[in-house]
């Protein structure tokens, strides 16, 4: 999020709907009428309040307005101290994308090994796989670097 409005910044919130945890965009339309409002239309009117405490708990600096048929959110400007704080968000996602890789990695590994220990596998086909494996991981964790530093940029401009 770099002070404009995008549908994707409510991506990771969820609202509590007939007492499972919902997307919001599972539960809603949402829609960006200007660069610094998002606009949040419930299918289930109902749901208005459920939508506007998610985005509250969310953490994300936004005060919603309900209407009792839309929710509307302003977006603010970003301070320095949201953008370090932004920032740090990022590389913690980032972060945990890298580990969620690496366990990937270390099951193939792991599927590898017991294939070649029950003779399915010769040797050299388990390294050969275990290379392609570890290949296969550099080039994800390479990605997930990428964006990492695309999205610091991007938080970074004024």
């Amino acid at each position: 999020r770099t002070g404009r409005a995008n549908a994707n910044m409510l991506d990771r919130v969820e609202a509590d709907y007939y007492g499972a945890m919902t997307p919001i965009s599972q539960m809603a339309t949402i829609s960006v009428p200007s660069s610094q409002q998002l606009q949040i239309a419930p299918f289930d009117k109902s749901s208005c309040t459920d939508i506007e405490k998610a985005i509250i708990y969310a953490g994300l600096g936004f005060t919603p307005t309900n209407d009792g048929n839309v929710i509307r959110i302003n977006i603010p400007t970003l301070t320095e101290e949201r953008r370090k704080e932004l920032l740090k968000q990022c590389k913690s996602i980032g972060e945990e994308a890298k580990v969620a890789v690496r366990n990937i990695r270390r099951d193939g590994v792991d599927s590898i090994k017991k294939m070649e220990k029950a003779s399915d596998l010769g040797k050299d086909q388990a390294l050969d796989g275990q290379d392609e494996i570890q290949k296969m991981t550099d080039e994800h964790i390479k990605m997930v670097d990428d964006a990492i530093s695309k999205k610091e940029k991007e938080v970074s401009t004024l």
